[in-house]
């Protein structure tokens, strides 16, 4: 990002890079509105920096308008060359409601030039496309190539999206030992894991909340 912004003027390199610092802070604070703000002004200030369009893409993908977000994706591949985001790119063809468009972009040359950890995500997308279209074993055989090894900085994604397509396809034992493995790999709590398994063991938890009085006492 530093290398991209070298092409601006120092000041307005400086300026943008404050948008962008400021886009990531506030999309981790889930202020979607103040994020799409401070990247509608860093593409106005930097348009031709991939960088900046990265950011409003990110931003409108956060949002669900994938129409806005898959053309600033395909700007910032037009402009940087890389296909890095593609995964991204594959799902908003799923969210417009083009699941064959997405299969067919996801299946395309680009995805060879991925990394390990963006191949992974676009068998996340895919398999979830399968599941859309109601092919719930292929759901399932698209993520179980990957979930082998040794344990991987993606493999509690992997792994929830693996356990989701088995719950999907009512493989629910398989289901609950995936889910397992991530709740033991999510020790941030960033998924619902233990949620998940809670459902499948067939917990139901009441909220005490509804059967407190005013004085703070639970009613019989």
């Amino acid at each position: 990002m530093r290398g991209q912004l070298r092409t601006l003027s120092k000041e307005n390199a400086d300026g943008v890079a404050q948008h962008l610092v400021m886009v990531a802070l506030l999309l981790q604070a889930e202020d979607l509105d103040g994020a799409l703000a401070h990247a509608e002004t860093a593409v106005r200030r930097a348009g031709r920096v991939p960088a900046a369009r990265e950011a409003l893409g990110m931003v409108a993908y956060r949002l669900g308008d994938f129409a806005r977000a898959l053309a600033e994706f395909r700007t910032v591949r037009r402009l940087s060359g890389s296909d890095h985001l593609l995964p991204l790119m594959v799902d908003c063809e799923r969210g417009l409601g083009r699941p064959e468009r997405a299969l067919e972009l996801a299946n395309g040359p680009e995805a060879a030039n991925l990394t390990a950890a963006e191949r992974v995500e676009l068998a996340i997308v895919i398999s979830g496309i399968r599941r859309d279209l109601g092919q719930l074993d292929a759901a399932v055989l698209g993520l179980e190539r990957g979930i082998g090894g040794p344990v991987r900085p993606w493999s509690a994604r992997l792994y929830y999206a693996y356990a989701d397509a088995l719950a999907a396809r009512g493989d629910h034992a398989s289901a609950r030992t995936w889910f397992g493995k991530v709740a033991e790999l999510d020790h941030d709590l960033e998924t619902d894991a233990a949620e998940r398994l809670d459902e499948l063991d067939g917990l139901v938890f009441t909220d005490l909340d509804d059967d407190v009085d005013e004085d703070g006492w639970a009613q019989a």
